[in-house]
């Protein structure tokens, strides 16, 4: 245990109580996430919404490791509210969050969760706007679970699957598969994870630079490649619009120790989780200008096309290999890999 942890202590039942060490605890808490609190104690947060329609999603959090290389649950937390709410075309603005922490647990970890909750939020520009703590017994949970909903307006034409058309370009926003071999090579011990960093990140600023560059309606529908990897998105697309979507093995980014780590564990990397990736549904009159756009953001630099909506009215995803052979992607009738976000 190192100093600041000791000198911290750690999360015990009573902080989970309502008295003295919780109302402790919740000053901590307000403390830490600074600016980006926007809460006033009340038994419901007030918020002021413009426009005639919202959008809303919540998700929860319970990562292993909850702590890797270059981030933590408190980033995946962020990140994934936020990016649900800008995918389909909305501008991210409050979220709420939830905290189950297990007695035992440091609360200098408590503290760097709550850092880069506050950092990623600023960074998306986005409010907490309340919360809630829960203490559970030792071993009743995985040391910290979160759950966060957000809530964004609409400034634009909403996204939606059922706008995708034969013809359009599917384009992804950068590499697949580096938040998956990351924090598995954490786990396992592979030595991956200095050279394979996690991609996790808020996508809400890169698609506000795209949606600024582009004409309203060029890109059709938006959605983040996270559990299930680019498979499931895919087919789910497919099956909403009942179409064949075609993809090329050879146009699928993914960094070269990826590739390495996923053979050695016997992993597609269509199916692995990311966390910064969108997967995009295009006009293809406007596919080079969105890749542009892309491009010039930090968080789009690998963008790439890597394939399209056929004409063939069949509710399947094909893979093309190299030789130009065709392959039926299955979708997995289970987990192919452990909980990673």
């Amino acid at each position: 245990m190192t100093t600041l942890e000791a000198d911290l202590g750690e999360i015990v039942l009573d902080h989970g109580s309502g008295t003295q060490l919780s109302h402790e605890l919740v000053s901590l808490i307000v403390e830490t996430l600074g600016d980006v609190y926007i809460g006033e104690m009340e038994d419901s947060a007030m918020l002021p919404i413009t426009g005639g329609q919202i959008a809303m999603t919540t998700d929860s959090f319970v990562v292993d490791p909850p702590f890797f290389g270059n981030g933590d649950i408190g980033k995946i937390a962020v990140c994934g509210t936020v990016n649900d709410l800008a995918v389909v075309g909305s501008k991210p603005l409050y979220l709420t969050l939830g905290m189950i922490l297990e007695t035992g647990l440091p609360i200098a970890r408590l503290v760097r969760v709550l850092t880069s909750i506050r950092e990623t939020a600023r960074e998306a520009g986005v409010q907490i706007v309340c919360g809630d703590t829960k203490v559970v017994r030792k071993g009743e949970a995985d040391q910290i679970y979160l759950n966060t909903a957000g809530v964004g307006v609409f400034e634009r034409t909403p996204l939606r699957m059922r706008n995708v058309k034969p013809g359009d370009r599917v384009i992804l926003s950068g590499p697949i598969g580096n938040h998956t071999v990351h924090l598995l090579s954490i786990r396992e011990g592979l030595g991956f994870e200095q050279r394979v960093l996690s991609d996790c990140a808020p996508v809400n600023g890169m698609l506000d630079a795209l949606f600024a560059s582009v004409a309203e309606g060029e890109v059709h529908s938006v959605r983040d490649v996270t559990r299930g990897g680019l498979a499931a998105v895919l087919q789910e697309y497919s099956e909403a619009v009942g179409r064949t979507i075609q993809i090329d093995q050879a146009s699928l980014p993914i960094q070269f120790e990826t590739v390495m780590a996923m053979d050695m564990l016997g992993i597609n990397p269509i199916h692995s989780a990311n966390e910064g990736c969108v997967c995009l549904f295009v006009d293809p009159s406007a596919e080079q200008e969105v890749l542009d756009a892309l491009r010039s953001h930090r968080y789009g630099v690998g963008a790439v096309t890597i394939g399209e909506v056929t004409e063939q009215a069949k509710a399947q995803v094909l893979l093309r290999d190299a030789d130009g052979r065709d392959s039926v992607v299955e979708e997995l009738a289970g987990a192919e890999l452990p909980r990673l976000c």
